[in-house]
C-alpha cells in the first residue's frame, strides 16, 4: 500500500495525532467506531483467524519479519510470479465505496488504467470515490448510502471516521465472512491468506470476520528529517531533549525563513513523548491501565513542546500546506509522518531523507517507539450477494491484495508498461506523466479496498531503501504496542473521539501560548470524568476476560 498513500491524506485519515499516538486510543478492535454488544470480547477471542500462508514471490534483498520489519527490494524483481490464475470476475458490474486523499482519478471512460483493470478483473468495476475534504466527507456519503439502501457490493469501513453502531449495521446489511475466511478456508484466496495475522484482527467484530482486512504497514509514525539541514550541528543525532533544543536554536534563522519543525504541534508532542518513554495509548501494570495523558512522561513532553514553541522552532504559520516543499528547499528540518507514507515521500521528493530514532530525553528516561495499527480498516460485502457472488467478490479482493513481486502488483501500482510506466536500464520502474495522472490516482482508492503486505522499494534509490530497512530495525528494538488493541470498550467507541479532540485542542492552545500549561490538569479531569475512567474499567475487564 505504500505506493499509493499521500502524507497529508493519511494524516487526515489518521486524525490529528495519527493512528500510532493519541489517535490509537480512539480505535476499537472492531476497526470502526462502534457499540459492541456485551460478550463481544470473549466471542472475538475465540474466532479462528485466517490461516497465514505465504505467497512465494521473488525473494526480498533484505527480509522482513512478523514483528513489523518490511521486506526490502533494492531493485524491482526481474522474474515476477502470477498470483491469480485467471480473471476473478464473472462479467458482471461490481460496485464499491472507497476514498481518496489525492487528486481524483480521471473518469473510467477516459482512464486507460481503469479500463485495463476491468479487463484483468473480468468485470466492470465501478467505484464511488469520495474525495477527502477534511469535513467528514466519507462519513456523510457512507451514512447516506446506508440510509438510502443503495449499498454497493464492496464497502470500505475505515478505522477512525466516526461510523456508529457498526455491529448492528454489519448484521443487518453485510455478510458474515467467517465461513469463507476463517482458518484454512482463506486458502481459496492465496493473496488474502498472505496478509499478516495482526491485520486480520481488525476485521473481527463480535466473534465474526466481517470483512477483508486492508493491510497497512505496522511501523508507526516517525520523525523524518532533511539531513542536509542538520549538517551544521553534526547531524540529526541528539543526547537529550535539551540537546535537540539547543541544536534547533542554533539552526533557526528567521531572517532566511528557516525553521526547524512543521507546525503540527500534537504530532510533535507524540514524538517527544516517545523520547520521555510515554506509553502508546495505554500502559498496563499489574492488570491496571494508565492512559498516556495521565503519565508524567507525556506531560513532560507537553512541557517540552512549550519550550520548543517559545524558542521559535515551529514554522510560524500553523496552517502551512507546503511542508514537503519547505523540506526540499532546506527551509524545514523535520516533520512527523506515518512510516508507510514516509516511503511515498521518499519516492516523490528529492532531498537526503533521514530519521530520528527516539532517544532518552533525559537521564533515566527509557525511549520507546509506538507501532502502528497494521491495517486501515476492512472491506465488507453487501448481504444481498448470494454465496456464488460472495466468492467472486472475494476473488476480486484477492487480486487487489496481490503482493510485491507479482505481475498483479506491478500493474496495480504502476499501470500498463509503455503507457503508464517504463523500465530503466537497471530494471527500475519509472512512471510516465500518464502514469501519474491515471495509475497513481486510481490505485489509491483501490488500495483502501484491499492491499498487499507493506514493502520497501524506492525506484533508483537502493541506498535509501537499505537505510530505511536499517531504521526499522533500530525502531523495533524499542517498539511498543497499545495493550488494549484487540479489546473492546463501548465508551471508547462512543466517547473517545470527542474526548481526544478536546485534549488535542487544549494542547494546541497551550503550545501556541493561548492557555497556560496548568490548564492541562483541569482538562485531564474532564477527560477522566467524561469517559476516560469508564474506558479504563471496560478495557481492564476485557483484558481480564470478564
Amino acid at each position: 500500500m505504500s505506493t499509493n498513500l499521500s502524507r497529508r491524506g493519511f494524516m487526515g485519515a489518521a486524525g490529528i495525532a495519527g493512528l500510532t499516538v493519541a489517535g490509537l486510543s480512539t480505535l476499537s478492535a472492531c476497526g470502526s467506531g462502534a457499540t459492541v454488544s456485551k460478550g463481544g470480547s470473549k466471542a472475538s477471542a475465540k474466532v479462528k483467524l485466517p490461516t497465514y500462508a505465504a505467497v512465494q514471490t521473488a525473494p526480498a534483498d533484505l527480509a522482513g519479519n512478523a514483528a513489523g520489519l518490511d521486506a526490502t527490494y533494492l531493485r524491482y524483481p526481474k522474474a515476477l510470479t502470477k498470483s491469480v490464475a485467471k480473471a476473478p470476475g464473472d462479467g458482471s458490474r461490481i460496485t464499491a465505496l472507497t476514498e481518496t486523499f489525492t487528486t481524483p482519478a480521471p473518469p473510467q471512460g477516459k482512464n486507460a488504467y481503469w479500463q485495463e483493470l476491468n479487463k484483468r478483473l473480468g468485470a466492470r468495476f465501478d467505484m464511488t470515490i469520495v474525495v477527502d475534504q477534511g469535513v467528514d466527507a466519507y462519513l456523510q456519503k457512507f451514512n447516506a448510502m446506508m440510509a438510502g439502501g443503495d449499498i454497493p457490493d464492496l464497502v470500505w469501513f475505515p478505522p477512525n471516521q466516526g461510523i456508529q453502531r457498526v455491529p448492528e449495521l454489519l448484521d443487518a446489511k453485510f455478510h458474515d465472512l467467517t465461513p469463507y475466511l476463517s482458518g484454512d478456508a482463506v486458502k481459496d484466496y492465496p493473496n488474502l491468506a498472505n496478509l499478516p495475522t495482526t491485520a486480520w484482527k481488525t476485521a473481527v467484530v463480535n466473534g465474526k470476520i466481517r470483512g477483508v482486512t486492508v493491510a497497512y504497514g505496522s511501523m508507526g509514525q516517525v520523525y523524518a528529517v532533511n539531513q542536509d539541514f542538520w549538517k551544521p550541528v553534526g547531524g540529526a543525532e541528539f543526547s537529550s531533549a535539551e540537546d535537540f533544543l539547543a541544536k534547533g536554536k542554533e539552526l533557526l534563522d528567521t531572517k532566511r525563513n528557516k525553521y526547524v519543525l512543521e507546525p503540527a504541534y500534537v504530532n510533535h508532542i507524540g514524538q517527544f513523548a516517545q523520547w520521555f518513554g510515554a506509553p502508546s495509548g495505554w500502559r498496563l501494570e499489574g492488570g491496571k491501565l494508565v492512559h498516556m495523558y495521565e503519565t508524567e512522561e507525556y506531560q513532560e513532553a507537553l512541557a517540552f513542546a512549550v519550550k520548543v514553541a517559545k524558542a521559535g522552532l515551529f514554522w510560524p504559520d500553523p496552517n502551512l500546506s507546503t511542508t514537503m516543499e519547505k523540506m526540499a528547499q532546506g527551509s524545514l528540518g523535520a516533520y512527523v509522518q506515518s512510516f508507510p507514507s514516509f516511503l511515498v515521500d521518499a519516492k516523490t521528493y528529492d532531498f537526503p531523507f533521514g530519521v530520528i530514532v527516539p532517544f532518552a530525553a533525559r537521564t533515566g528516561a527509557k525511549p520507546r517507539y509506538s507501532m502502528g495499527y497494521g491495517s486501515v480498516g476492512y472491506t465488507a460485502i453487501n448481504k444481498k450477494a448470494d454465496a456464488k457472488r460472495v466468492k467472486m467478490l472475494l476473488g476480486v479482493l484477492d487480486y487487489l491484495a496481490a503482493p510485491f513481486g507479482t505481475e498483479e502488483r506491478l500493474f496495480l501500482d504502476n499501470g500498463i508498461e509503455g503507457t503508464h510506466f517504463t523500465r530503466t536500464a537497471k530494471g527500475d520502474v519509472k512512471l510516465t506523466a500518464k502514469g501519474n495522472t491515471e495509475a497513481v490516482t486510481t490505485a489509491m482508492p483501490l488500495a483502501f479496498l484491499a492491499a498487499g503486505p507493506e514493502y520497501i522499494y524506492l525506484p533508483g534509490q537502493p541506498e535509501l531503501a537499505q537505510k530505511m530497512h536499517g531504521w526499522q530495525q533500530e525502531l523495533l528494538k524499542i517498539s511498543q504496542t497499545n495493550p488494549t488493541s484487540g479489546h473492546f470498550s463501548d465508551t471508547s467507541t462512543s466517547k473517545s473521539p470527542s474526548l481526544t479532540t478536546a485534549m488535542s485542542d487544549l494542547q494546541l492552545d497551550i503550545v501556541a501560548g493561548r492557555k497556560p500549561l496548568s490548564a492541562y490538569q483541569e482538562q485531564l479531569r474532564k477527560w477522566r470524568s467524561g469517559g476516560g475512567d469508564k474506558m479504563r474499567a471496560e478495557f481492564e475487564a476485557s483484558l481480564a476476560g470478564k
